[in-house]
């Protein structure tokens, strides 16, 4: 049965999320590189999705080990993090061409997210608790049931004939659907919050995935889980979708800034770095310093197609030239993009919310 969730201060906040959303999806096409979004925001919003199950890392960790520093010590949350950016980027392949997103997609998402193939739950006891030990929902238990909810979701996340609701509206409604079957034992947040910007992408609303909700969740964390328990408790789509919307609208707002401050930003280097290398200058250079936060001499020979003494000679003009910041780890050198590394932390959700109250399963 469809829901009856269109009233007027949902459509008002419809209209306004989609029209942010469109002109997400217009500025990203000025960044003509793809891969530097996709790896720059990913890395952004696995930090902060992580963050939302009070998994924290620093950027500079983050960083650090998305180079692969050998004889780097990675801290256990660190890689948590980097296994949420292997699970988006892995999605968004799984997704862009077919633009279907199935139960056999959402675990391996999951999969790659937690490292271990237990798929949907089959084992009864799970859960949801509050910060005080206790329980406000429990969801379903049976493993036969579970998949039958999971099957209904497929389908209203595939078949349009199913709903003739907005996507943006559908999205609200998938978000909720999914927490509450909660059907894996660990990720059930990570992965839905994957599922929400795939979901955008298979609707045509955006072409990369660029789009979280994540910093929006952090700084609206207990009212986030107060709606969610809403709609359990007293049916009440109307909250939950309007806050979803409005997350939509205030978020694409503020990648917006973030995109055209990274375009700007290419320009600027794009000029001081042609003119400090003159013929030796290319764009897979500029890319790769725009690609990711941190650089080193071996991704630079990669992309470049360079000797070792030629990436070598490049990176130290550009630290010279103070456009790069030049750091040691052991007996390696990185490169660091400050500029970069400021608008990316400048966007970041602020981790200090620690005054809510979190409900996450008890096997979590």
């Amino acid at each position: 049965m469809e829901l009856d969730v269109e009233t007027k201060s949902v459509l008002r906040q419809l209209n306004e999320a989609n029209k942010k959303l469109a002109e997400l999806k217009g500025v990203a096409l000025t960044i003509p590189n793809e891969n530097i979004l996709i790896n720059t925001l990913v890395l952004q919003e696995a930090k902060d999705s992580s963050a939302v199950e009070n998994i924290v890392t620093t950027h500079d960790d983050l960083y650090k080990a998305d180079l692969d520093l050998r004889g780097m010590a990675v801290s256990a949350t660190t890689k948590e993090v980097l296994n949420y950016a292997e699970a988006l980027r892995y999605g968004f392949q799984l997704i862009r061409n077919h633009k279907v997103l199935t139960n056999n997609n959402i675990k391996d998402i999951q999969q790659k997210l937690e490292k271990n193939s237990a798929g949907f739950r089959s084992v009864p006891g799970t859960t949801l608790k509050n910060q005080a030990g206790d329980v406000v929902y429990t969801p379903p238990q049976d493993k036969r049931e579970i998949e039958n909810y999971m099957d209904n979701l497929q389908d209203f996340i595939n078949d349009t004939s199913v709903s003739q609701l907005d996507p943006l509206i559908k999205m609200a409604i998938i978000h909720h659907q999914f927490e509450s079957i909660h059907p894996f034992y660990d990720g059930n947040g990570r992965t839905g919050r994957i599922i929400n910007v795939l979901y955008l992408v298979i609707n045509g609303l955006l072409d990369l995935p660029i789009l979280y909700l994540s910093r929006y969740i952090i700084s609206n964390k207990s009212e986030y889980y107060r709606l969610i328990q809403s709609v359990r408790e007293t049916n009440d789509w109307e909250s939950w979708i309007l806050f979803i919307l409005k997350g939509v609208e205030e978020t694409a707002g503020q990648t917006i800034q973030l995109v055209k401050g990274i375009s700007k930003l290419m320009q600027d280097y794009k000029f001081k770095v042609r003119e400090l290398l003159k013929k030796s200058y290319s764009h897979e250079l500029l890319n790769n310093l725009f690609s990711h936060p941190y650089t080193k001499i071996e991704f630079v020979m990669a992309d470049v197609g360079v000797t070792r003494l030629t990436a070598t000679s490049y990176l130290d003009k550009l630290v010279q030239a103070k456009l790069l910041e030049k750091l040691k780890s052991g007996r390696y050198n990185y490169y660091l993009n400050i500029p970069l590394i400021n608008l990316l932390m400048n966007n970041s959700a602020d981790l200090r919310h620690k005054d809510v109250e979190q409900i996450e399963s008890v096997n979590e």
